[in-house]
């Protein structure tokens, strides 16, 4: 055992007790060190946080060996909530695909669907091809999506250490943007709105006013969470040096979103390798310097503000135009209309492709049930997600379907860091290092 300094060969448990086996050195000293070690096992439990805890962020599974209050050592289990959403996409065409990862990291849901279009865009060879109004769209729904995540990521973070009013007001607050999605996607999450070669629809009439005044809503809110949380005392108390984790062991692990951001390195793809435009807005990276929970709350409530000047800079940008490319060999087929019934083919569509062409009839049935082609290769896009750095590894065989998708989810990878934010600390704190990582387990097991 290690407790003996090396002058034992091991041990082992026996219907008789433990047995040692000793090479050499003092008797006192070797049986000393064997009781001190007993003790020591004795004192040390075993603990399992979850899968079903209501401070994991879904069915995580945290193993902590506790010694009192101490934490001496902790493990994540996954898996609970295992999909095979990458798999199943290898028998979908890929229009299809882009139904499953929406369904990933169910809180990021337009962040997944616009990484794995700007891959498949990629190997099409279409990215320049991409209508200027799409992808203006797509980062005014991504920068809201941002802003509804980080909400549910406070109300839980909340909940967790008893702040009841933090939660009610997260969650109030996040269903002014749920509408926004509601009224121009025809579904509050798992949209399926942003396809390869642009999105599934043009934005309703009247979407930009409701926009903006969501925007001038959730302005008016904000400041109610310095009041509520940042500068409260009790709050800082459980936040501040809790879950610290510095540059280097964020670099190690391959940490990135706010947890790498509190250390106080600025690294944001928005700024450092652009996509859909980003370089054309204006907004500050929010950075810390703590290393811990608070900065990465902080972090939070900084970019939903960013957020907003970009969503505003992107209404401001928004010019009539196609929302998708002109090659019909690629574009979607349909007209797509929300309806008393949700999302769905507009009537006109429907009375054309039925009763006025028999070409646009064919052109639609085959690329609806068999797809487009997209040419051997393979891809990787990344973008910001709320979370990070969410990537997307898409290989084409040149037919219908992917031959492979692989996401890299800032969830997964984040979670790495639980162990070197918790060991050490106490076993209260382990909740908060966790809130902290925010991860969505939808996300790490896809």
């Amino acid at each position: 055992m290690s407790g003996i300094e090396g002058k034992s060969a091991g041990a082992r448990d026996t219907t008789e007790g433990r047995v040692y086996t000793v090479t050499g050195g003092d008797w006192d000293e070797v049986a000393g060190a064997a009781q001190r070690q007993e003790r020591a096992d004795d004192e040390r439990i075993i603990v399992n946080m979850g899968p079903q805890h209501p401070s994991t962020h879904g069915v995580l599974r945290l193993i902590l060996e506790i010694d009192g209050e101490t934490v001496k050592q902790a493990r994540c289990g996954i898996g609970y909530l295992h999909t095979g959403i990458e798999k199943n996409m290898e028998f979908r065409n890929w229009v299809q695909g882009t139904t499953f990862v929406t369904r990933m990291d169910y809180l990021t849901p337009l962040f997944n669907e616009t990484a794995y279009c700007l891959a498949v865009e990629k190997l099409l060879g279409i990215t320049e091809q991409v209508p200027e109004r799409a992808s203006v769209i797509r980062v005014l729904m991504m920068e809201l999506n941002r802003i509804s995540s980080h909400l549910v990521a406070l109300a839980a973070g909340g909940m967790e250490i008893g702040s009841t009013t933090l939660m009610v007001y997260g969650f109030r607050d996040r269903e002014v943007i749920l509408d926004i999605f509601e009224l121009v996607t025809g579904l509050r999450m798992n949209h399926g709105y942003v396809r390869p070669g642009g999105l599934a629809q043009d934005l309703p009439p009247g979407a930009p006013d409701q926009i903006r005044e969501g925007v001038k809503l959730l302005r008016s809110r904000m400041p109610e969470y310095d009041k509520l949380a940042t500068k409260n005392p009790a709050f800082k108390a459980r936040l501040v040096d809790v879950g610290h984790l510095d540059l280097a062991g964020c670099m190690a692990l391959g940490a990135t979103g706010p947890i790498l951001r509190a250390t106080g390195l600025p690294h944001d793809l928005r700024k450092t390798d652009p996509y859909c435009g980003y370089e054309e807005y204006e907004f500050e990276v929010a950075v810390a310097d703590t290393a811990d929970s608070y900065g990465r709350f902080l972090i939070r409530l900084e970019e939903m503000r960013q957020s907003l000047r970009i969503v505003e800079q992107c209404l401001d940008r928004l010019a009539p135009g196609p929302v998708m490319v002109a090659d019909k060999k690629i574009a979607w087929p349909a007209q797509l209309a929300v309806g008393p019934d949700g999302l769905g083919n507009s009537l006109d569509h429907i009375r054309k492709i039925m009763g006025e062409s028999m070409e646009a009839l064919i052109h639609h049935f085959k690329l609806v049930t068999e797809g487009f082609r997209v040419p051997v290769g393979q891809a990787y896009a990344a973008v910001e997600s709320a979370r990070g750095e969410l990537g997307v590894h898409v290989v084409s065989d040149g037919g219908t379907r992917p031959y492979r998708v692989h996401f890299r989810d800032p969830s997964f990878t984040n979670l790495q860091t639980m162990a070197a934010m918790c060991e050490g600390g106490q076993v209260a704190d382990v909740i908060v290092a966790v809130a902290s990582i925010d991860p969505v387990m939808g996300g790490v097991d896809r």
